[in-house]
Order: C-alpha cells, then structure tokens, then sequence
C-alpha cells in the first residue's frame, strides 16, 4: 500500500497536497488542508505512522520509525505519551478529534459519522495520566470551559499500558 510521504518539521508535520492527502481527508479528516499542503498534528502524524499509512521524514530525509518520532514528540510535549494514547483509542473507536486550543483544551471530539465543518464537536475531552490525576480547581476549571463551549466534558485516564477509561461530565439541575 501507498503511503503518504510527509516532513516532521518543528512542531508540525505537513505533506504535499496530493491525492492520498486528500483521500486521507476526505473520508477521515486527518490533516488541515492549507494552500498546497496539509498540515497534521503530531498525534494524527504517528496515529498514521503507526497505521502504515504515512511515512514521515525528519529535516535530514531520514525516515522516522515509531519509536524515534514518540522521542521527538515527547521533547515538545512531556505529556504526549499520555494525549497520544487516548487520541488512539477514541481513532481506533471510530472519533474524529482535533485539536482544541481555542477553547482551552487538548481536543475536540466529534459524534462516530460527523465530521468537522458539518456538525459541532460533541465532547472536550482532557486526556490525564492515572499517575498524575487532578486537581479540584483543575477539575472544575475544565467542566467550566466546556460548559461554556456548549459540549460535554469527556476525561480519558490513560494508565501506563496506554488502556483508557472515560469518564463523562455533565451539568445537571435539581
């Protein structure tokens, strides 16, 4: 099978836009199409790395396994192992995420068959290492944030064995 060819270049990793770029798209939305590229979160980058489906280079064209690209990631983002993990297991589950930094949270995750710019993202979910936890406040701040975006807040524990239990959050009135 073809894969797409893409450069894992800072924070990012982008391709051309070519017809397997905008298959990818097209029937799944990975990737953010921008003038004559596509640009993909490092989750969505080694979500298709690890799938078979992307073959991604470093700023040498040396290509990247598995293991060499979570050690990049994991130097931008000390946390990735922990969002990567449950990115995978929503993905495998048949969610579409992306990201959510306008609203304050790691993703956005969009309802199995709707995909984002036909519908609104259903939940904002915060992935959290079993190890780490959080706090009240902190807790409290990301039920206020999706309250306020109008989605339900959706907490992914994700243990060291990279399982993930969900937790759903929702306001209610007595």
């Amino acid at each position: 099978m073809e894969k797409l060819k893409s450069v894992f270049s800072r924070d990012i990793v982008f391709s051309e836009d070519n017809k397997l770029a905008r298959s990818l798209y097209d029937k799944s939305r990975f990737g953010e199409p921008k003038g004559k590229k596509f640009y993909y979160s490092l989750f969505e980058a080694l979500y298709l790395l690890e799938s078979d489906k992307m073959e991604v280079l470093d700023g040498r064209s040396n290509v990247l396994d598995f293991d060499n690209f979570l050690k990049k990631a994991k130097r931008i983002d000390k946390d990735f192992w922990v969002r990567y993990s449950v990115f995978k297991d929503m993905r495998t589950r048949g969610y579409i995420l992306k990201t959510a930094l306008k609203f304050g949270a790691d993703f956005r995750v969009y309802d199995r068959g709707v995909k984002p710019g036909e519908d609104h993202a259903k939940w904002i979910l915060y992935p959290v290492g079993e190890a780490k936890g959080l706090t009240w406040h902190e807790f409290s701040a990301k039920n206020r944030v999706a309250h306020s975006t109008r989605k339900k807040l959706l907490i992914g524990i994700a243990d060291n064995e990279g399982d993930v239990t969900y937790y759903e959050v929702g306001w209610t009135r007595p």
